[in-house]
């Protein structure tokens, strides 16, 4: 086994910054948003991923990929978001298991009204304490993580999805068998 590659002090130093920032920047974000807005960032991020899509609606594992969920979670948000009216689900007519999450007008109107103070919250935490050419290097270094990153997460999600389904299957044979 090779020897560790041990951050240097200056390293340490950055990646306890990094880390600290990233984690207090989230905290911050979330409070705004639960406070006035009453919802979480996870439910504003389906939000904004479904008013972006074509006829505002994506299939769930759409949804999930673009969200970086597993199916589980991504499923129990849409369900707190159906309770409240602002996303509806729709099955697909070409996959049994398969369906649809819907923005509805009430979802769409509760997220032009949290996305006025969510920017300005971004705003003022994360771009006004940076130079231009500070949001110019976060863009370029945020890229070049997510390029490292990407493909490593891509996988991991093939691998909960081929989980996911498995377990689906399980519980629908087992449904099936009930039913004999």
């Amino acid at each position: 086994m090779s020897e560790p590659r041990w951050l240097s002090d200056e390293e340490q130093k950055v990646w306890r910054a990094f880390s600290a920032a990233t984690q207090m920047l989230q905290a911050h974000l979330e409070g705004q948003l639960q406070h006035e807005a009453g919802m979480p960032h996870t439910y504003y991020e389906v939000l904004v991923a479904l008013s972006e899509a074509p006829g505002r609606q994506l299939r769930m594992s759409e949804l999930a990929s673009a969200r970086k969920a597993s199916r589980s979670r991504l499923s129990h948000a849409v369900a707190r978001l159906e309770a409240n009216g602002w996303v509806r689900r729709e099955s697909c007519p070409t996959d049994k298991r398969g369906s649809w999450a819907v923005l509805t007008a009430e979802g769409f109107a509760a997220l032009e009204k949290a996305a006025p103070g969510h920017v300005e919250a971004v705003r003022e935490s994360l771009f006004d304490p940076l130079t231009p050419d500070q949001v110019k290097a976060l863009g370029e270094i945020s890229a070049a993580l997510l390029e490292r990153l990407s493909p490593k997460c891509a996988a991991a999600e093939a691998e909960l999805a081929l989980r996911e389904d498995s377990l689906a299957d399980i519980e629908e044979s087992a449904e099936l068998a009930k039913a004999d």
